[in-house]
């Protein structure tokens, strides 16, 4: 790899090499030490091409859901079998991992924008914008950018947009993926709520059992199926969907939203 070698973003690999090696050394107790990451699915990742693989998951913080997904994946593919046991995997990663992330977010501070240069694809939200409701066309370069990441390896994006449980998935996935036909291969996690903060950055308790379960590609029929079936699929795939609630104590759910309220964070 040349030194100024560059990905169709114009980052540096070298550089970004080096930014992933820091934080995933930097990171790794949060998710084996501190607290355990359980996963699930690494078989799955390994049969996996190299490029045009959306990965859909729910969402519990901002930063953390995403670091640990950096860790699981290499791991994966420098053979371990479901776990993140010795950091070496991190030395050589995969480089053309991408996520989807809010441009309002990543531009929050110097953290952010050190983070977005490993990786992200920063869009402008449709919805909402500096904590208010908003409406707004999609932006074509955010969805140009997609697409130019999905040609060159892995995306990874959050289609609910929000770090609040059960959320509406926005249709934008579904179009995206009948109009790129990628792979989409679900992640369910859990356990980041409870062991960081909004952001991800700061843990807040320690031995928390955190999960992190791949699943089987989905099956789509990327020209007949219609938007609503793909969202729906979604839905079900991340356990995002109405019927999941039951599972969930409506008591955690309800803290949730107060400490939303309270901190007026929201994705």
């Amino acid at each position: 790899m040349g030194l100024f070698k560059r990905n169709p973003f114009g980052h540096i690999l070298f550089l970004k090499k080096w930014l992933i090696r820091f934080f995933g050394i930097l990171t790794h107790r949060r998710y084996r030490g501190f607290n355990e990451l359980k996963v699930e699915g690494s078989e799955i990742i390994r049969s996996l091409p190299q490029e045009n693989v959306l990965f859909i998951s729910n969402h519990q913080t901002y930063f953390a859901d995403v670091v640990a997904m950096f860790h699981v994946f290499n791991a994966s593919l420098k053979g371990r079998e479901d776990n993140i046991k010795k950091i070496a995997y991190i030395w050589h990663p995969k480089l053309n991992i991408y996520y989807v992330a809010a441009k309002e977010t990543m531009k929050s501070g110097l953290l952010p924008r050190i983070l977005a240069y490993a990786g992200a694809i920063t869009v402008e939200r449709t919805w909402r914008a500096k904590g208010k409701e908003i409406k707004r066309e999609v932006n074509p370069n955010d969805t140009e950018n997609i697409k130019i990441a999905l040609e060159d390896g892995w995306v990874i994006t959050f289609p609910q947009g929000t770090t609040k449980p059960f959320k509406p998935i926005r249709k934008g996935t579904a179009h995206i993926i009948k109009q790129h036909k990628p792979i989409v291969v679900p992640i369910v996690i859990d356990g980041f709520r409870r062991s960081f903060d909004k952001k991800g950055i700061r843990m807040k308790k320690k031995g928390i059992l955190q999960s992190f379960i791949v699943k089987e590609p989905l099956d789509i029929d990327y020209d007949n199926e219609s938007i609503e079936s793909i969202v729906e699929k979604v839905e079900y795939a991340i356990e995002q969907h109405p019927s999941f609630l039951k599972v969930i104590p409506a008591e955690e759910i309800q803290a949730e939203e107060e400490l939303n309220k309270q901190r007026n964070w929201d994705y």
